[in-house]
């Protein structure tokens, strides 16, 4: 991508970094979203690990950012140290441009060279076993509740150290103290007013999958409203009805293609507003 710069985060990057990752994570996981406030509270913990996390500016704005922080792994009372990173943001206008994949490709380089002998992360498993991700029932190790899943993975960074590292993955309590709803609402003034959605299929829109709010129709072509973007699309083959049909208004989610027409492939009931 054209004048794409990876570089450390200043101070005067806080708010903006603050407000697109609010934007990237915006009804992802549930209505509105935390990540926002993760990364202010990170910031100031001693976990946090500045000299491998990073932001990506384009054209002299800040478009993405990667967190990374200390994190263990516990087999009885032997801990051994890993880190890990999240969030990781990117404009929503500007995801599936490679501004992700810079900055992964970037830090875990990064990472590597500091000694550090992995990464553990819970993250969407159809994207970073790109970067050899790997889930982590295979090393022996589970969530902090002696869990596994797909979304659990770990990267070896020095196979040697990480092959001795299995038992329960412990992240930062930086996470666990981000979802008091008053204390969200209260770093959320300090923004613009975004509209929740609470949809009955859950959340989880990633990759090329988006939420998004018919803004017009023309006859077969529909326009969809996905931030400030309006993008055409047209109906996937499982509409069947015409009762079903899109209308001016209603929650979408759509297939983001950016080579093609974009495809809508179900409306959504916004259960917040029922």
């Amino acid at each position: 991508m054209n004048y794409l710069i990876i570089r450390k985060e200043t101070p005067a990057d806080y708010k903006s970094v603050e407000l697109l990752t609010m934007r990237a994570f915006w009804n992802i996981h549930g209505p509105g979203c935390n990540e926002h406030l993760i990364v202010s509270k990170l910031r100031q913990s001693q976990d946090y690990l500045p000299e491998i996390s990073r932001v990506a500016e384009l054209n002299g704005k800040v478009v993405g950012a990667i967190y990374y922080s200390k994190a263990k792994v516990v087999d009885d009372k032997t801990e051994h140290e890993v880190i890990t990173f999240g969030p990781l943001a990117v404009e929503p206008t500007l995801q599936n441009s490679g501004i992700g994949k810079a900055l992964l490709e970037y830090t875990i380089k990064l990472a590597k060279e500091a000694g550090y002998s992995g990464i553990i992360i819970t993250g969407e498993p159809t994207y970073y076993p790109k970067w050899g991700f790997l889930t982590c029932d295979k090393f022996g190790i589970t969530d902090a509740e002696g869990k596994n899943y797909d979304a659990l993975m770990c990267l070896p960074l020095n196979e040697k150290l990480f092959a001795s590292v299995h038992g329960k993955f412990i992240e930062s309590p930086v996470f666990k103290e981000c979802d008091d709803i008053e204390e969200i609402e209260h770093i959320g003034v300090e923004f613009p007013a975004y509209r929740k959605v609470k949809i009955q299929d859950g959340f989880l829109m990633l990759l090329d999958k988006r939420l998004g709010v018919i803004e017009a129709v023309d006859g077969d072509n529909y326009y969809v409203k996905f931030w400030e973007l309006i993008i055409p699309a047209k109906l996937s083959k499982d509409f069947k009805k015409v009762s079903d049909m899109p209308k001016v208004g209603d929650d979408v989610l759509f297939l983001w293609k950016k080579d093609d027409k974009s495809e809508i492939i179900s409306v959504c009931k916004n259960m917040l507003e029922e």
